[in-house]
């Protein structure tokens, strides 16, 4: 007999119904799929990687043909609303694209000049079964972006991902059975974060990566350090925004509001420090307050909603508890801030002024709609507030000065740093973090060689 807790239920964050509900994997079910991804690798490792690069075109051929089922799903589990789950959907395809494109390249042999007589060079090769550490709010993206240069790479994944996301997990799993994949070759975990140390401990994976909390990125990193194995972590982010003295305000504010609020404002790589020079802040403060005030708070379900619920009701009263602390500690509410006495997990998106150091809203991750704006005396005091923080993801820079912002992106402390643009990933680039924002980098060349052998090879005649 199945009881409450052997099972993930899968409430919807804008009805707070529970929906669907799924078995927790046991101890035997996962021993079973690590011994299958494990036996896998073996084989999958062993096809000419134009094979691997083929499933994977497949994949971003099924994810086009079914995208308004994934997309659904993402909205009933998680609250996205379901325009922005469509395009997520869509990007997970782009990557499947990219790598079915390019992977040989990215893994081709490379040439080292050595002895004469000799030859040298390095190839990459495969590591193994690779557990990835998912996240709910980009829940496919967030996969993908893992699993389409892995997979190329000859390695095999094991998925453990959020618990509030289980179908998304299962219907990743079943796009690349559709795709041909063999079975093994990627495999979703339904288990308890508690759960997570006994598989990195096994002997039959080899690497890890997470996106996610930085406690959660702190128990992995130890974990896997202990035994030795390779990790990337993703973590959290503060980005800053500054907008300087020469910037198109307008254009700015736009982008800010964007930025911010994108994913009902859940993302790691969101716009969340907005830190703008004095001659323009009071016309980047009305433009901003009116680009928020003009975005569609509602049902996800809706094609011209463009703030949905937050993905849990715990997240969406500690998001509340940081800007009520933050106003508490002075800061200034232009727009937002007040709890809806709807249903759903809904927060308004927020705009607060007047933010003292120290404050939630200053010094922590703030991972929903709610944005900090601060006033500043010139480009020094900018890139002194915008490296105060313990982050370092992304950074945005505004300047109609090209050389100018070209110039800042080599003073700011982070892994990705746009000159009048939104912070972004797109698979042709590196992706990641410093400081507390993690390690190692995701996409591009990069991000397949991660979870390689860099192995080098001496080749010389018998006798010289």
């Amino acid at each position: 007999m199945t009881t409450e807790k052997d099972v993930f239920e899968a409430v919807n964050p804008a009805t707070e119904e529970v929906g669907e509900t799924y078995e927790r994997h046991g101890e035997v079910e996962v021993d079973g799929i690590l011994s299958e991804a494990d036996e896998t690798f073996e084989s999958w490792r062993a096809r000419r990687i134009q094979e691997r690069e083929s499933m994977l075109a497949e994949a971003a051929d099924v994810l086009r043909d079914r995208k308004r089922e994934y997309a659904e799903t993402m909205t009933r589990e998680m609250g996205k609303p379901v325009t922005q789950a469509v395009a997520e959907v869509e990007k997970c395809a782009w990557v499947c694209d990219y790598y079915a494109e390019n992977a040989a390249e990215h893994l081709q042999d490379g040439r080292i000049g050595g002895e004469p007589g000799t030859k040298t060079y390095a190839r990459y090769e495969p590591l193994g079964v690779v557990l990835a550490v998912m996240p709910w709010n980009y829940p496919f993206w967030q996969v993908f972006r893992f699993a389409a240069p892995s997979l190329a790479a000859g390695n095999v994944g094991v998925l453990k991902h959020a618990s509030n996301v289980p179908g998304c997990a299962l219907a990743i799993e079943d796009v690349f059975d559709r795709a041909g994949f063999p079975e093994g070759a990627f495999s979703a975990l339904l288990v308890d974060s508690g759960a997570v140390e006994g598989v990195i401990r096994d002997d039959r994976v080899r690497a890890v990566t997470l996106t996610g909390s930085n406690p959660a990125g702190e128990a992995v990193a130890s974990t896997a350090g202990e035994e030795v194995k390779k990790t990337v972590l993703e973590l959290g982010g503060s980005d800053p925004f500054v907008v300087l003295g020469d910037a198109d305000v307008e254009a700015a504010a736009e982008t800010a509001a964007q930025a911010r609020n994108l994913n009902s404002g859940q993302s790691c790589i969101a716009a969340k420090r907005h830190i703008v020079h004095e001659d323009v802040y009071e016309g980047f403060v009305d433009a901003f307050v009116e680009e928020v005030e003009d975005l569609t708070v509602g049902d996800p379900t809706e094609e011209d909603t463009d703030v949905g619920p937050q993905a849990r009701g715990d997240l969406r009263d500690g998001l509340h508890e940081q800007v009520r602390a933050s106003v508490e500690a002075g800061a200034t509410v232009e727009t937002g801030g007040e709890m809806p006495d709807s249903g759903g997990y809904y927060y308004p998106p927020t705009v607060l002024t007047d933010v003292p150091e120290g404050c939630p809203a200053a010094n922590e991750e703030v991972f929903g709609p709610v944005a900090a704006v601060f006033r500043v005396e010139d480009e020094d005091e900018a890139l002194e507030l915008a490296n105060s923080s313990q982050y370092g993801l992304g950074a945005s820079v505004w300047t109609d000065d090209l050389e100018r912002g070209e110039r800042l992106t080599g003073r700011i402390e982070a892994g990705m740093t746009f000159v009048n643009s939104l912070v972004r990933s797109d698979p042709r680039l590196p992706f990641g973090g410093v400081k507390k924002s993690g390690y190692g980098r995701e996409l591009s060349a990069d991000g397949i060689r991660e979870f390689t052998n860099k192995k080098t090879v001496w080749i010389q005649e018998a006798g010289r």
